[in-house]
C-alpha cells in the first residue's frame, strides 16, 4: 500500500472523529476522550501539526500528529480501524516516519502507547524506536499507564 500525507481538512477530521475500534481498542475512540477529539476537530490545531493519510486510491487509511519541540518531533498516529491489525502497521509507520524526517529533520521521535497495547508497541520496536519509561497519563476519563518510547536518527 502506498501512502500520501495531505494537511487535514475538516471531511477527513470528522470521519476519523467517527471511526470505532473493537474490544479494548475502543480506548481509542475519539469520543473516549473529548479534549483530544475537540483538537482534532479544531482547524485551528491542523497547520503542519495534524495530517491525513490516504492510500493510492485516495481513501483515508489514517492520521499523524507531529509536533516539533526543539531537535524531537513527538509523534501521535492513528490507522482506520478496518486496516488495524492487517499486518500494515509497520509500512504506515515508517511512512509517516519519513514524512517527518524530511520536514521537520529531528534528532529524534518521541511517542507514548497505552501499555495494553502490544500490537502497537511491537510495530513501534520493529521500526527502532526504544522503551524510555513508563508513566501514567489521566485521559479517557481515568488513569492510564502509557510507555514512552524513543527513537534516534
Amino acid at each position: 500500500m502506498q501512502f500520501r500525507f495531505n494537511l487535514m481538512n475538516e471531511y477527513n477530521a470528522h470521519t476519523i472523529a467517527n471511526w470505532h475500534y473493537e474490544g479494548i481498542y475502543a480506548f481509542y475512540d475519539m469520543d473516549q476522550d473529548i479534549e483530544d477529539k475537540e483538537e482534532l476537530l479544531d482547524p485551528h490545531s491542523w497547520a503542519d501539526t495534524y495530517y491525513a493519510v490516504v492510500n493510492e486510491h485516495d481513501e483515508l487509511v489514517g492520521f499523524f500528529y507531529f509536533e516539533q519541540e526543539n531537535e524531537k518531533v513527538i509523534v501521535g498516529l492513528g490507522m482506520k480501524p478496518e486496516y488495524t491489525g492487517q499486518g500494515l502497521g509497520q509500512a504506515f509507520v515508517q511512512a509517516g516516519l519519513e514524512f517527518a524526517r524530511r520536514k521537520f529533520k529531528p534528532a529524534k521521535f518521541c511517542l507514548s502507547v497505552a501499555t495494553f497495547n502490544q500490537r502497537a508497541i511491537s510495530v513501534y520496536e520493529k521500526v527502532g524506536f526504544k522503551p524510555d519509561g513508563i508513566f501514567i497519563n489521566e485521559t479517557n476519563g481515568g488513569q492510564h499507564e502509557f510507555l514512552r518510547m524513543v527513537k534516534e536518527e
